[in-house]
């Protein structure tokens, strides 16, 4: 197979000149950024703003703020910039400047997109597929993606704040995690619920219009919408509704889809909106102190709501009401999207469902309304007595170690009395010379207490003491109480209430009752609360498709028909680092991405069991050997050795696994884009003539791989859901077998899913056939 790339024609027709708005702004001029730095955030918010007028809309854009050269620098550290904390890092902001200017001039490319002479067709590649009846896919170069990029910075400014609260995805801190703890926290006895579904059709060049003259309420700059409509229609951005691409990092997926598409959809979020609030004010309020709210009362209040969340083209909406209700604000936002954003909905697969009674798929996850007790169960009396049983273990352990420390510490006063009553057995006539008494007062400051000092006074006492200690029960004899000290006959009578208190039968069978009745209370009051919030309350329960899961584990050959792991003779061809590596990235996408769902364990079961044991033996099959001596070599925590021969673990551990859960939010990529490719290494070396395919990287000491995609390697069409995953997107099928050279540091990030095909320059590819 060759590689063979096509660039696309350049078009004689020019993007008009910007003009210089005639009103003037009511915010006053700043002084020019340095052009040798990148700017920041604050510093970007405030160059946008400053360009605010006084009629409501932003003007002069592109040529004071896009084609500024601070502005795409800044745009190329956040191309450079890491998807993933633990990425790659990122070259210094000094040396970045130096690392673009080897690719093309940002000054010049400033001057271009001010003047109006930059031409995007110019910087397009077009892929060619490897199968002759394939399609082929338009990508950007860097340097379009750098006015991507730039692009998207300013809508993100002037959009970001302006977006509804339920709108997620494509915004920071605003991801799929965040509107699954919005639904699982905020959502309460939903009654009825729908998705939108659309079908599957690209945005033309009507919808392309619509967009620009949603755009232009707030834009006033024609060349920034020209230079919008003109990266439609080179195709250099798509945006295809109904499919499994959007959000999860293919390359097919432009940076600016996820913010366009959030303007194209911001008029249907306001409606929805409103429609919240009026809901709201319509529904009947009730004071505290009237009956209603009375928790003895026998009336429940349950006020008509309307939930919404949308991520990207993703659309869920969720009723409290009636099934009219919900019909009639599922035809309103069929017909608002049909007619005003002039959009195809999927009518039959948008229907109403009951949220008891059906599932319902959204962003790859299953929801269903569940009562409270179902998320968080009673324990069962199994589980009771083995707590108790537990609880009674400890406390007799510790009792134990208690009498022990006792024990020991009676031993040892006893062997100091007795080493004492010895040495003042051989003094003359008891004389009490000085080192016998520093020691006597040492030893009784830290054994004895006060009471025990003032008893044993006087050396002579003390040995008449001792012999009558030794003669048994001496304090029940008056004789000897009428000699005792008062403090201790007191704390002896005192130790024996305590002692006739707490074990007598009859009055520790009282205690007992009592106890187990106070427990019998509080054990039917919480069952009559639970009892009362299951028949009163509905919450939201996110399952992971796990059945999804089985069958995208047995396509991609982690498992056999028998549902047992086998190993992927594909990735033999790696090194054992690589091939740990690629069941890590697989394996740590699964986990972070289900991390929120309430079946969590079964992800687990998946990921610890069945990928460890098929990377286990397909690194067995490597070295032709079994898995008893793989698993000798390697361990159940595949460790793997680095260049300078110490160990690194990168698959999870079965610990780290087991302590894993819902406890940050995020916005992980799905597992597609890393489960759907595997790169295979060449044998293949041309020299330092190449350097890293990753953005703005200049390592030269690369290593040649082949991309091979899952569909073609399977022959499965990803449209045709019989034979495919449903839900699961796909890489484009053009980059199947293209061979892409990468520096050891960003190998280890595409293994792992850190970064994806979206961080690495297509005009980079090589042609290693010709070659």
């Amino acid at each position: 197979m060759h590689l063979s790339f096509r660039r696309v024609a350049s078009s004689n027709v020019r993007l008009p000149l910007i003009r210089r708005p005639t009103h003037r702004l009511n915010s006053t001029s700043s002084p020019p950024p340095d052009p040798t730095e990148p700017l920041t955030p604050p510093q970007l918010k405030t160059l946008v703003l400053s360009r605010y007028a006084k009629n409501g809309k932003f003007s002069g854009l592109v040529p004071h703020v896009v084609a500024s050269p601070s502005v795409l620098l800044a745009a190329c550290w956040n191309l450079a910039a890491p998807s993933h904390p633990d990425a790659a890092p990122l070259p210094p902001p000094s040396s970045l400047l130096e690392l673009v200017s080897r690719r093309f001039s940002l000054s010049e490319m400033g001057r271009e997109i001010a003047e109006g002479r930059f031409d995007v067709a110019a910087c397009l590649v077009t892929m060619v597929p490897s199968r002759k009846k394939g399609e082929s896919l338009v990508l950007p170069s860097l340097k379009l993606k750098v006015l991507i990029e730039a692009l998207r910075m300013v809508l993100e400014v002037i959009y970001d704040e302006r977006f509804a609260t339920f709108a997620y995805g494509g915004r920071v801190g605003v991801g799929r995690h965040t509107a699954v703890r919005y639904l699982k926290t905020s959502v309460q006895n939903p009654s009825w619920w729908f998705t939108v579904k659309f079908d599957r059709k690209k945005f033309d060049c009507v919808h392309v219009s619509k967009l620009c003259k949603f755009i232009e309420e707030k834009i006033d700059d024609s060349f920034f919408i020209d230079l919008i409509r003109r990266l439609f229609e080179c195709e250099a951005v798509i945006i295809e509704l109904g499919g499994c691409y959007l959000g999860r990092g293919f390359p097919q997926e432009s940076g600016l889809c996820a913010i366009l598409i959030n303007v194209y959809f911001n008029g249907l979020d306001k409606e929805i909106q409103d429609l919240r609030l009026r809901s709201n004010k319509e529904n009947l309020k009730f004071e505290s102190n009237e009956n209603v709210s009375d928790s003895t009362s026998n009336v429940f209040y349950k006020p008509v709501k309307v939930y919404a969340v949308r991520y990207l083209d993703e659309m869920l909406f969720i009723t409290s009401g009636s099934k009219i209700f919900t019909l009639d604000l599922k035809n309103n936002v069929v017909k608002y999207i049909e007619e005003k954003l002039e959009l195809k909905v999927d009518r039959v697969r948008t229907a109403i469902h009951s949220p008891t009674m059906e599932k319902i798929e959204f962003l790859g996850m299953e929801l269903q309304a569940v009562p409270p007790s179902v998320l968080h169960p009673p324990l069962s009396e199994k589980a009771i007595r083995a707590r108790k049983k537990y609880l009674r273990q400890k406390e007799v352990k510790a009792l134990e170690m208690k009498n022990a420390r006792e024990r020991n510490r009676k031993k040892l006063g006893l062997k100091i009395l007795s080493h004492v009553f010895k040495k003042l057995k051989r003094s003359d006539g008891f004389k009490f010379d000085i080192q016998i008494e520093n020691e006597v007062n040492e030893i009784f400051r830290t054994w004895a207490d006060e009471v025990v000092q003032d008893f044993l006074g006087s050396l002579e006492e003390q040995y008449n003491w001792h012999r009558v200690l030794s003669a048994g029960n001496f304090l029940s004899l008056p004789r000897i109480r009428d000699q005792l000290p008062q403090e201790l006959v007191f704390a002896y009578d005192k130790f024996q209430k305590q002692v006739d208190k707490h074990l007598s039968p009859v009055k520790a069978i009282k205690a007992l009752r009592e106890e187990e009745r106070r427990e019998e209370e509080d054990r039917e009051q919480k069952y009559a609360e639970m009892t009362v919030h299951d028949l009163t309350r509905l919450c939201i329960r996110v399952d992971a498709p796990i059945e999804l899961v089985r069958k995208a584990v047995k396509m991609a050959g982690f498992t056999n028909n028998m549902g047992r792991p086998r190993p992927i003779k594909l990735l033999i061809a790696l090194d054992d680092a690589d091939i740990v590596k690629w069941y890590a990235g697989v394996g740590k996408k699964w986990l972070n991405y289900f991390c929120c769902c309430h079946n969590f364990k079964m992800v687990k079961t998946v990921v610890t069991y069945h990928m460890r044991f098929s990377c286990i033996l397909t690194l067995a099959e490597k070295h032709d050997s079994t898995k008893l001596e793989a698993i000798k070599h390697y361990s159940k925590d595949l460790k793997v050795l680095d260049a300078c021969e110490n160990e690194i673990l990168y698959f999870p551990t079965e610990r780290e696994v087991k302590m894993m859960g819902d406890r940050n939010l995020s916005d992980p990529k799905p597992v597609d884009g890393v489960l759907t490719l595997a790169l295979i290494r060449l044998a293949f070396d041309c020299g330092p003539l190449h350097s890293c395919i990753a953005h703005f990287c200049d390592r030269t000491d690369v290593v040649f791989y082949r991309i091979r995609l899952l569909q073609n390697r399977l022959n499965v069409n990803p449209l045709n859901e019989e034979k495919w995953i449903s839900g699961m997107g796909a890489i484009h099928e053009s980059l199947n077998r293209k061979c892409l050279p990468v520096c050891p540091a960003h190998t280890d990030d595409l293994y792992m899913g850190k970064i994806t095909l979206q961080n690495i320059d297509v005009s980079s590819f090589v042609d290693v056939d010709n070659l």
